[in-house]
């Protein structure tokens, strides 16, 4: 049996690649770079070599985030919850801080300059009459955690009955993906779920990331408190379409990590969304108490 020298032994050999965007020059770390689209099904092990892969000709999408733009997942800080709530006042039992966040001369400013600011790609038109889901991703219907580190394929971070719930709603509502991330993170989680560039029967109509989120004042505790919002006046200003009558914001549903496979928590939301469909107003539902309305509503 042939024996190979030390000495034989191939080297290997590395490839620099340079990262290019708008005419800048990226310099993304080798362990940061995500690779989309390159095979279908199963990834290949990281000792294929590019030459058995036969991908001459194919297109794919290589994505990564530049030294110096690093973004600092929530799962990663140590002083976090491990669920970010992005909704912690509650102006549905608070009428004064209610009031108070609407009354501010400085809020009424902050939306008006959002609402100039924003500039809305849309992905897929949007379809007259139809109400529209503003939807989380993190901890909403996606667990963040194992799919930054690597843990768990993507498939299997997508909450149980993702694809079957937007599906489900989709025939009554447009989709607009909002994140409290930035869009680095945003495009590449959505491209993993299969929520875009999949032939499901739902469409994303168009997806906002965390730069149109702003500081606004209101008061909590009965003390000032300053904290960024996802202002759904500024997308109701851009489609006057929408308003508060008809527009339904799913934000941060309950953790579903340690028992994933009995969580029914979509299919139960998907009920109740389209059952609502049927009013003509949302403004005279109480969306926090969505269990307890599904069950008044189906039982009248």
């Amino acid at each position: 049996m042939a024996t190979v020298l030390e000495d034989e032994i191939i080297p290997e050999t590395k490839i620099p690649l340079t990262f290019k965007w708008s005419g800048r020059e990226y310099k993304v770390p080798p362990e940061r770079q995500k690779i989309l689209g390159l095979v279908k099904g199963k990834l290949p092990p990281d000792q294929e070599r590019i030459a058995d892969l036969r991908i001459a000709g194919k297109s794919f999408t290589l994505i990564g985030t530049p030294e110096g733009d690093e973004i600092k997942d929530p799962s990663k800080l140590e002083f976090l919850p491990d669920v970010v709530n992005d909704l912690d006042v509650d102006f549905t039992d608070n009428p004064t801080a209610a009031a108070i966040y609407k009354n501010d001369q400085r809020n009424i400013r902050k939306v008006r300059e959002a609402t100039e600011k924003l500039q809305i790609n849309i992905i897929h038109p949007l379809r007259d009459g139809k109400r529209l889901l503003v939807l989380d991703i993190d901890y909403t219907i996606l667990d963040t955690k194992p799919l930054t580190s690597g843990s768990l394929p993507p498939a299997e971070c997508a909450r149980p009955g993702l694809h079957e719930f937007l599906e489900a709603i989709y025939p009554y509502y447009d989709i607009c993906i909002w994140s409290q991330t930035s869009w680095i993170w945003l495009e590449a989680k959505l491209v993993e779920l299969g929520m875009v560039g999949s032939t499901r029967n739902y469409q994303i109509s168009f997806v906002l990331d965390k730069t149109c989120m702003f500081a606004v004042f209101t008061e909590r505790n009965g003390q000032p408190y300053t904290h960024h919002v996802k202002a759904l006046q500024i997308i109701w200003n851009h489609f006057p379409q929408f308003s508060a009558k008809n527009t339904i914001h799913v934000d941060d549903l309950n953790a579903h990590t340690e028992q994933a496979q009995a969580d029914r928590e979509l299919h139960k939301l998907a009920r109740y969304m389209v059952h609502i469909t049927a009013l003509e107003d949302f403004r005279t539902l109480r969306h926090k108490a969505w269990k307890h309305e599904l069950r008044r509503l189906t039982q009248s």
